[in-house]
């Protein structure tokens, strides 16, 4: 079977290094992909936005499954443009993916349908929003509708922070800004939860959870992801059966109620208060880097699950995973996540002779002439699993310390609220 990977980053990396592992796969191709993917698949370096492209390609080389990696193509439509042409592809459709391309579809959804959620308020302009302030209790968070690449969340202090989120926002920092979205602080502990769906049944795809501040401590900018552990600590079966029944089966019965099925990954961004579990946000995708953490523990065949959702069997497919904590740590450019340089060689990468235990990904990589560049703000995921998360973080900063990049940086405290 030959199959085909949308996206260039760490996840898709992974995607790919687990579907690679599959005897049923003779080919994968990775639409453009990235250093670490090219060693194991064939790089196609193509436009994803240009769906007609793309359907020319996988028609000439007979790719049978696509699987998207990353949000915007969803977004777009993608699912629904090869379905139409009646090529098998991996993810929810573009009615379903507005739970990540508009928040306030979301927000929307919440309220109609009971689910528990922080308080709200949707604005469509600066000054409504700016009057609103004085009746929020701060801190409190200002968003923007759209996509951001996981960078449009403001977590304000005081009314003057909040006043310039939603003059960013409006401006045009992650593109057309027609509303504002506030909403109150919650005070807890995050987890992500995942889910993978057939458009009829779910199946749970482990827990985790993400480092998303910039600094040590969790302070600083919003980034893409610093690092991840799974499982969460805060999972126990009481709030399992809570998540599933107050959030995720009454969004996809709201989805079923649009004549609309959700497929592929979902992802549960939950604020977790006194053991009961709130919506923060859905992505309709594996989070980066919770889908190089969480992989590697997976024991059953990845293309097996995926083939499942395709043909609606997913109940009768056992997910089987390693009983064993894994811990990911996240190299990046200097500078990020504001300005950074690109095309920085990155030397001593054969130094690292991975045991089974450890997994490096590429993410913001490409390879010229057999040597390694940086190509992006998150270059390099390094992953290990262990009975304990101690051991997997210093199993990977002995990692990163091997390959000594002097133009990068790494948090070293990933974890820290499991390791004592």
């Amino acid at each position: 079977m030959k199959v085909g990977i949308i996206g260039s980053g760490g996840r898709e990396h992974s995607l790919c290094e687990a579907l690679s592992k599959s005897k049923k796969i003779s080919k994968i191709y990775c639409f453009p992909g990235n250093a670490g993917t090219q060693s194991i698949a064939e790089n196609i370096n193509i436009n994803i936005d240009d769906f007609e492209i793309l359907k020319k390609f996988v028609i000439s080389k007979k790719i049978e499954l696509i699987v998207v990696g990353p949000e915007k193509p969803l977004v777009e439509g993608i699912v629904d443009f090869f379905e139409n042409i009646n090529i098998p592809i991996f993810g929810p459709n573009k009615l379903a993916s507005q739970l990540e391309g508009s928040k306030i579809f979301t927000k929307k959804i919440c309220d109609k349908y009971k689910i528990p959620t922080a308080k709200f308020g949707i604005f469509e302009s600066i000054n409504k929003a700016k009057l609103f302030l004085n009746n929020m209790k701060f801190p409190m968070v200002v968003k923007a509708d759209g996509l951001a690449a996981g960078k449009g969340v403001y977590i304000c202090e005081n009314k003057e922070n909040a006043e310039n989120a939603i003059e960013e926002i409006f401006n045009g920092k992650f593109g057309e800004a027609k509303n504002v979205l506030l909403e109150e602080f919650l005070i807890g502990e995050e987890m992500s939860y995942f889910v993978v769906s057939d458009g009829k049944n779910i199946k749970k795809f482990e827990t985790a959870q993400d480092h998303k501040r910039v600094g040590e401590g969790d302070i600083g900018k919003n980034t893409g992801g610093m690092g991840a552990y799974s499982p969460s600590n805060l999972i126990n079966n009481d709030l399992d059966k809570k998540i599933l029944e107050k959030i995720i089966y009454p969004t996809l019965n709201a989805l079923k109620n649009m004549n609309c099925e959700y497929k592929g990954f979902l992802y549960a961004g939950l604020m977790i208060v006194k053991n009961e579990p709130y919506l923060i946000e859905y992505n309709v995708r594996m989070g980066d880097p919770e889908c190089q953490t969480i992989l590697p523990k997976l024991k059953t065949d990845l293309l097996d699950i995926i083939l499942a959702c395709a043909e609606r069997k997913l109940a009768q497919t056992e997910i089987e995973w390693h009983n064993k904590n894994s811990l990911s740590i996240v190299l990046c450019s200097k500078g990020y996540p504001d300005k950074y340089q690109n095309n920085i060689l990155i030397k001593n990468l054969d130094q690292v002779i991975l045991k089974s235990n450890q997994k490096i990904y590429h993410a913001g990589t490409k390879n010229e002439k057999n040597n390694i560049f940086s190509n992006g703000g998150r270059v390099l995921n390094f992953v290990s699993l262990s009975n304990n998360f101690k051991e997997a973080r210093d199993s990977n900063i002995e990692m990163i310390k091997k390959i000594n990049w002097t133009e990068g940086f790494y948090r070293k405290d990933i974890g820290y609220k499991v390791i004592k």
